[in-house]
């Protein structure tokens, strides 16, 4: 392993160390049981694992699915039951095994980048499907913050499907996502909601490791462009005889 790489190595096992120290104390404070704590613990392992690159993130994110729409029903959040029940839990072992197929020696994801165009269509599919599903939930008279809703749904689908084909596009969209998601939680915090609290913490580190996140697979990108330079942003082959 190189000093760089080395160096790169210790930064994650750093980070990852701040999300624990930091979360778990203050998961165990708020938390009116055990199971919220791990909850909230769970997720933030999870998303910390992926914001390094590591696959075991997939792993400890199925509990952290399973758990977190318990949560969201007792809130009358249902979009995101139905997101993380039907959607989560199958790509999370999707994505499990399309990452194992490349990982490095190092134990991280090869990352990659988007291109313009596809930056473009990722940006309007999601504006269309907001509208489209906030209007859909709003025809239930027991939904709660609707196009909020619409939008963390929206923003977490296509966020996954980027994580899965690791672009660095995904850590965008979970910037955007935790902001919308920190507000939603506020709202219902406001209106005496069971564990309102630990999710805005929950959520707000979950921010913290969305912009750690960028920057780490920025630098990821870069490195591998500069490891194989004919792989270009959005066709990944070689154009040099």
């Amino acid at each position: 392993m190189t000093p760089k790489a080395s160096q790169g190595a210790r930064l994650d096992r750093l980070w990852i160390a701040f999300m624990v120290i930091t979360g778990a104390p203050l998961s165990a404070y708020l938390s009116a049981s055990v199971f919220d704590a791990t909850v909230s613990l769970s997720g933030i392992l999870c998303v910390g694992l992926i914001a390094i690159g590591r696959r075991e993130g997939y792993l400890i994110g199925l509990y952290s699915s399973f758990s977190y729409s318990t949560l969201a029903y007792g809130n009358g959040l249902y979009g995101e039951v139905y997101l993380n029940i039907l959607f989560f839990v199958p790509t999370g072992v999707i994505g499990y095994v399309m990452w194992s197929r490349h990982t490095r020696q190092d134990r991280t994801v090869e990352m990659r980048q988007l291109g313009w165009t596809q930056r473009f269509a990722v940006t309007s599919i999601c504006i269309a499907c907001t509208v489209g599903l906030g209007l859909l939930l709003g025809l239930n008279p027991r939904q709660n913050t609707p196009f909020a809703d619409a939008t963390t749904n929206v923003l977490s689908v296509m966020a996954t499907f980027l994580m899965m084909w690791r672009y660095k596009e995904q850590w965008l969209l979970y910037i955007l996502l935790n902001i919308v998601t920190i507000a939603m939680w506020f709202l219902r915090f406001r209106a005496g909601s069971a564990a309102g609290d630990l999710m805005i913490l929950m959520w707000s580190l979950f921010l913290l490791n969305s912009l750690f996140g960028y920057w780490r697979w920025h630098v990821g990108t870069k490195g591998a462009r500069v490891a194989n330079p004919c792989v270009n942003a959005e066709v990944e082959t070689c154009d040099v005889a």
